[in-house]
């Protein structure tokens, strides 16, 4: 049989143009003489749809959009991926298109991602469906990844899916769709969601293996593919792909997709950044040059008398090597006249990390009323390390309509950045990648000044985030106890501002706000250590 694979880039909603680029492949499937055409999970509602779910008329025009791709499905078939309100609730289904008619929907078993729970309800699980008298085993989304005991007589397994990327997920897919063909003696089909849908990204990399357990089909990551499976055609095995010794070209893919369908879907065409000269504004307007345009992309350069001369340099370097617009604009008039504005209020107390706020705060004025006055989208500039412990100004360098960075440690952003200047001709100055991180908030401040190298900070934190360590795992594997009990406490006092910051993209796999989301609210006493609390480092991350 041939199998037909449509990995194409769905817009939440967009049920009329995701409904057109089906139909156009099942056209181009029926011009290669497919037998079959796969399309991914909830290919014509988009996802994730989150209330649209719960939307009657929403989920009758998918079916009314379903009607007319059966239509067009003289002499082929199809199963095509949508949401489907059954008495139970609105279940993710395939539904099987044979000869023009709708024949059955296929529901998800298994909801185990949290942006589903709550809209879709379970359903039965697989089903098995003879098309072109070849026997297959249709399943939907996680169902693959469970325990499957398929009957004997099935010949190939088909898979559709919207798996969202996070740094070593694809090579445990592929490693687990390996085991499972392999174990099961079948060929096996996964066709998966691409592109970016708000804050999560989708890399595609749909494929195929044989009844021997090898890949034979590969599709692209973070684009549109389509190819042709054939179940009697003895391919050539493809390697199982490793992300592990290429994961930063993955990320940067990753984070290029998501923030040009950012734009794209939400018809936004023009960017503007805050250009400090350091390494975090650095990637993120290459990212945008890059996903956007260099002539779609604004950069102000916000010098405070705190900026030292070489950021400033940089920055302007750093924007004429992009061939980005920008303008420097200072902030030491505006800064003094807010500063000797409160004087009445606070005067006569010590600089300390109000004077350091009201800093970034006004450069968010001014970056805000760029956008208001020339449509030109915020972007924000975070990076995970500072997020997680809360070392960035609520209203300031927090603001932004979308963070590409924000999933990323402070040490993948330098990753990141040597990438770009690998691939890209060095558009980011030696100087930013050299230079010590810092705010410049304050006459010679350096972030090594309450914090350990970024190098550190970042494996303690990947140990307690992503892999969920408690601290005394963590102090037990060499890291220093006072340094792991401060880094913990930042961590759970800073929970507020997370939860005000814009969308920001999931790279990893756990994602603040995604994987992990604490209570606000919270007495659960996991911070404990008063002598840490009052630390200088608490003055700058408690506002």
């Amino acid at each position: 049989m041939k199998i037909a694979l449509a990995q194409l880039n769905y817009t939440i909603g967009d049920i009329d143009g995701n409904t057109s680029k089906i139909i156009d492949s099942i056209n181009k499937a029926k011009a290669q003489r497919a037998d079959l055409v796969i399309f991914a999970e909830q290919a014509v509602s988009g996802t994730p749809a989150f209330d649209l779910l719960r939307k009657t008329t929403f989920l009758e025009l998918c079916e009314d959009a379903l009607v007319e791709i059966a239509s067009c499905c003289d002499g082929i078939a199809a199963i095509v991926g949508l949401p489907i309100l059954t008495r139970e609730g609105t279940i993710s289904a395939a539904a099987l298109i044979q000869d023009r008619k709708v024949l059955r929907y296929v529901g998800k078993k298994y909801i185990t991602a949290r942006r589903e729970m709550g809209f879709l309800v379970p359903s039965k699980g697989f089903e098995y469906a003879t098309i072109k008298g070849h026997k297959c085993a249709i399943v939907v989304g996680d169902d693959l990844s469970r325990e499957h005991d398929f009957d004997k007589s099935v010949e190939t397994v088909i898979s559709i899916n919207a798996r969202k990327y996070g740094r070593g997920t694809m090579t445990y897919r592929y490693e687990m769709m390996r085991h499972l063909s392999f174990v099961e003696g079948k060929n096996l089909v996964l066709v998966n969601q691409v592109g970016g849908s708000t804050d999560i990204v989708y890399d595609g990399t749909s494929g195929a293996f044989n009844n021997r357990g090898e890949l034979v089909l590969m599709m692209k990551h973070f684009e549109e593919d389509f190819q042709i499976f054939d179940t009697k055609a003895a391919g050539e095995p493809v390697s199982i792909p490793s992300t592990y010794n290429d994961r930063t070209r993955m990320v940067y893919q990753a984070a290029r997709c998501g923030l040009r369908d950012f734009f794209v879907k939400n018809g936004y065409k023009k960017a503007c950044i805050g250009l400090s000269g350091g390494i975090d504004s650095a990637v993120v307007a290459c990212l945008a040059a890059d996903a956007l345009g260099r002539q779609n992309i604004r950069a102000l350069l916000l010098p405070s008398q705190f900026s030292s001369d070489h950021s400033v340099e940089d920055a302007k370097k750093l924007a004429e090597n992009l061939g980005i617009e920008y303008n420097v604009i200072p902030i030491t008039e505006i800064y003094t006249s807010v500063v000797n504005t409160l004087k009445p209020v606070i005067g006569g107390r010590e600089f300390d990390a109000t004077e350091e706020n009201i800093q970034t705060r006004i450069r968010t004025v001014l970056l805000m009323a760029l956008q208001n006055k020339t449509d030109y989208i915020l972007l924000n500039s975070s990076n995970k390390s500072e997020n997680a412990l809360g070392l960035c100004t609520l209203y300031g360098d927090t603001a932004g309509a979308f963070s590409p960075t924000g999933d990323l440690y402070k040490s993948e952003m330098y990753d990141v950045a040597r990438y770009i200047n690998r691939t890209q001709g060095n558009p980011i100055p030696e100087s930013i990648l050299t230079k010590e991180p810092s705010s410049e908030l304050h006459p010679g401040q350096k972030d090594s000044d309450i914090l350990p190298p970024y190098e550190v900070v970042d494996a303690i934190l990947f140990r307690m985030i992503e892999e969920g360590q408690h601290r005394e795992e963590i102090v037990n594997a060499g890291f220093d106890s006072e340094v792991v009990e401060k880094i913990h406490c930042m961590i759970m006092r800073n929970e507020k501002k997370r939860y005000q910051f814009p969308p920001v993209l999931r790279l990893s796999m756990c994602s603040f706000g995604h994987e992990r989301l604490m209570p606000l609210t919270n007495k659960s006493g996991y911070c404990g250590v008063a002598s840490v609390i009052r630390d200088h480092v608490w003055t700058v991350s408690s506002v």
